[in-house]
């Protein structure tokens, strides 16, 4: 098993009175892709914030590459790449201008460390010229992390990377988060979107500052023990408030144009079916499914709350 690179022992952080980190206890390994997956208001920033210097923690302790990041603030930062949720560099200047500025703080240039950033950087190469506040949400990401990654650090760390981007610039980056594992690099990101955690090693589920889960995300998936099943039909506003009223019935959440039920025993499809046919008057389609990774999520928040 690889070394853990970063390290999360009780750490809690509040606001106020909100309490935004709630004894969090981590371990990220080297070389691997670590997705946080979460709502919004989770705590995923927080987390990230504290992780590469920008926030203090209240009690507990953290360390990145073996150093605290409290003490250490200093070296933490020239060994990390943090790319925030909100694009936050410098929109009056070029693209070009933007790297530069960044490799300079780090006291490199983009010759000495372009072939970390090549396969990202030469896709937006060609507007070099263009603005910052010019381009469109995927250059910006891909600027964003090509700033990140100039100074070669050892974590990478992407807060809800693929926030407010298409679907085709969504699926280019974490092509480039895998091409960069593979050259050794510790990425930690954040995401709302469950489908997402398929594409990282390891991940752990947040909800209002704790962590509910951590395990691959096969892991995951094949650890889910109850039945579950796809029920379409119309009038799906009716139908889901149906189903909750049904005793069998567990849970029923909308996914897509489907409903996804969870019954406290396995049964017959036909017989969810007919329980609805005989309480509402609907004819409705049901099959048993495997659990995907937001039922997975939904469950382990229905354990919390019930």
């Amino acid at each position: 098993m690889k070394n853990s690179i970063i390290q999360i022992e009780q750490l809690s952080k509040s606001f106020g009175e909100v309490r935004a980190l709630d004894n969090i206890n981590l371990s990220v390994r080297e070389g691997e892709i670590f997705g946080l997956i979460g709502p919004d208001g989770a705590g995923k920033t927080t987390l990230i914030r504290i992780l590469t210097t920008l926030l203090l923690p209240d009690t507990g302790k953290a360390t990145v590459t073996g150093r605290d990041v409290v003490r250490d603030y200093k070296e933490i930062r020239k060994l990390v790449g943090y790319m925030p949720g909100v694009f936050s560099l410098y929109e009056d200047l070029t693209i070009a201008e933007n790297l530069k500025f960044f490799a300079t703080i780090f006291q490199t240039t983009i010759k000495e460390n372009y072939h970390l950033i090549k396969d990202i950087y030469q896709q937006i190469e060609p507007f070099k010229d263009r603005r910052a506040g010019q381009l469109s949400g995927g250059m910006k990401q891909k600027l964003a992390l090509s700033c990140a990654l100039i100074h070669k650090p050892e974590v990478l760390f992407l807060d809800e990377p693929t926030t407010g981007i298409d679907a085709v610039s969504r699926v280019e980056l974490w092509d480039m988060l895998k091409k960069l594992k593979r050259m050794g690099l510790t990425i930690f990101v954040s995401t709302p979107y469950m489908n997402e955690a398929s594409m990282c090693d390891r991940v752990a589920f947040i909800q209002k500052g704790e962590i509910l889960e951590v395990d691959s995300p096969e892991g995951i998936v094949a650890s889910y023990e109850e039945p579950i099943y796809a029920v379409e039909g119309g009038r799906f506003y009716q139908l889901i408030h149906a189903l909750r009223a049904l005793e069998m019935v567990k849970a029923a959440h909308l996914f897509g144009e489907t409903i996804h039920v969870t019954t406290y025993r396995r049964i017959a499809p036909e017989e969810l079916a007919r329980a609805i046919k005989e309480r509402e008057g609907m004819d409705i389609s049901v099959r048993e499914i495997e659990a995907n990774i937001e039922d997975c999520f939904i469950s382990k928040l229905h354990q919390i709350i019930h």
